[in-house]
């Protein structure tokens, strides 16, 4: 019974814990990593900071000189862009103001001859009903004159 006792530990043992079949495997792939490879990604990793550590204290220096350099004169450059795009909007504001008060002109004058002529219409109206309204004075006076002379001989 012992024996079966001690199986059943074992088997039990082996079923729940993990701990030895786990550890055996982390040495096998740290021996698989090292001894294979070579340390292969170590010297990868030491040349990349390598590269690292020269870029910042010589690529970089000489970038920064350059870029302080080149700046006023991309500064003044822009300056000056920039002026010529503002008189140059300035420019096509100012046509377009003109082109639209040169519009607006030949409307003024469109509606003053249109005006004109309505007035020349009304003034030839009035006068037409002038000459009418004379004529028919014209004839009442005459016709009261002939009247006149009836009643009163000169």
């Amino acid at each position: 019974m012992d024996k079966i006792a001690k199986d059943v530990g074992d088997i039990q043992s082996r079923l729940i814990d993990h701990r030895p079949i786990t550890q055996g495997e982390i040495r096998y792939f740290v021996r698989e990593f090292e001894e294979k490879r070579g340390y292969r990604e170590g010297r990868l990793l030491e040349n990349i900071n390598k590269m690292v550590v020269e870029a910042n204290e010589q690529v970089m220096p000489k970038c920064l000189q350059g870029m302080h350099e080149h700046l006023f004169d991309v500064s003044t450059r822009l300056e000056a862009a920039n002026h010529m795009a503002q008189r140059v909007q300035q420019r096509e504001l100012d046509a377009h103001q003109r082109a639209q008060l040169q519009a607006g002109s030949g409307q003024d004058k469109e509606a003053w001859e249109e005006f004109l002529r309505e007035q020349q219409r009304l003034k030839d109206q009035v006068d037409e009903e002038h000459a009418k309204a004379v004529g028919r004075l014209s004839t009442q006076y005459s016709e009261m004159k002939k009247d006149l002379e009836k009643i009163a001989p000169i």
